[in-house]
């Protein structure tokens, strides 16, 4: 048995490869529920608040740390596996036909492994990474109609009901308005915090808006179709990964037998087009739509 950073034998690796691959299709489930409500009309409220939920409660956060821990160790397992597969065989057979004896998928598991991790870190940067500690993330603000034919717009409040006036309220480091103007009576505050400026008291919560973030990156002039047109090939790219990888995590648990592995590897040939084609056509919805 060869010996690894991780673990010491090839089975072991393909135990925890497989006990990862299957705990990061739940949370492709479970993120896809999530994502499309980017399809539903009038859904920038409920998006908002599941992003919040994602972001603030305590067991999905646990769950999110040990979705990292899943990726990177599923990744560099991946790379081990493949190194050490690699060396057990240095010296090619003298024929070899290999689309005939595996597929495509199947012999291209660390390549295709390789491009979902480069999008992964792409996705966390354009979205996770300015949820989380983006200073200038925009707050989501919603335009009601208080009397007939005015129009303003309002910062929407985390409790029901509640609405500030955006140009009411003082952004952090603001300056004070010019002699003769009223000053402002709220103040943001640690992003999403409302103070009452001349109590300093802490009056409400307001909403992160990811919502204008998803859209606003797919639907940009410049690079939009460049990024939807990435993001569409990333989702081929996991379907070909998933297509091997969902049916040999069973199979390297040793959960195969006359009567289910066909059932096995139908349910993981659908997971591994529908999951990704709806992930697909999400910013492909967004892009062309008006």
């Amino acid at each position: 048995m060869a010996k690894s950073a991780l673990l010491k034998s090839s089975i072991g690796k393909k135990y925890w490869m497989a006990l990862t691959g299957l705990f990061l299709c739940l949370f492709l489930v479970g993120h896809l529920a999530g994502n499309l409500q980017l399809l539903m009309p009038n859904s920038q409220l409920q998006f908002n608040q599941y992003a919040l939920f994602m972001t603030t409660n305590p067991a999905v956060k646990i769950l999110s740390y040990l979705t990292y821990i899943s990726i990177l160790f599923h990744a560099v397992d991946g790379i081990l596996l493949a190194i050490q597969n690699k060396k057990a065989r240095p010296v090619g057979y003298a024929k070899s036909n290999p689309s005939a004896n595996s597929s495509f998928a199947s012999r291209n598991m660390a390549v295709l492994g390789t491009l979902v991790l480069v999008f992964i870190a792409t996705h966390m940067i354009n979205f996770w990474a300015k949820m989380h500690f983006d200073k200038n993330m925009p707050l989501m603000t919603q335009t009601i109609e208080p009397a007939p034919g005015m129009k303003s717009e309002y910062y929407v409040g985390r409790a029901v009901g509640q609405y500030y006036q955006v140009d009411q309220v003082k952004l952090h480091g603001e300056k004070e308005p010019e002699a003769g103007l009223p000053p402002k009576q709220l103040e943001i505050k640690n992003g999403t915090d409302l103070y009452n400026v001349q109590a300093n008291v802490k009056v409400g919560e307001l909403y992160k808006d990811l919502h204008k973030i998803t859209f606003d990156f797919f639907k940009d002039k410049k690079y939009g179709l460049y990024f939807t047109l990435f993001y569409v090939f990333s989702m081929a790219v996991l379907a070909f990964h998933l297509w091997h990888g969902f049916q040999s995590a069973f199979q390297s648990l040793g959960l195969n037998s006359p009567k289910w592995t066909p059932i096995i590897k139908f349910a993981g040939k659908a997971f591994a087009v529908i999951v990704p084609l709806l992930f697909a056509i999400i910013p492909l919805f967004i892009h062309f739509s008006k």
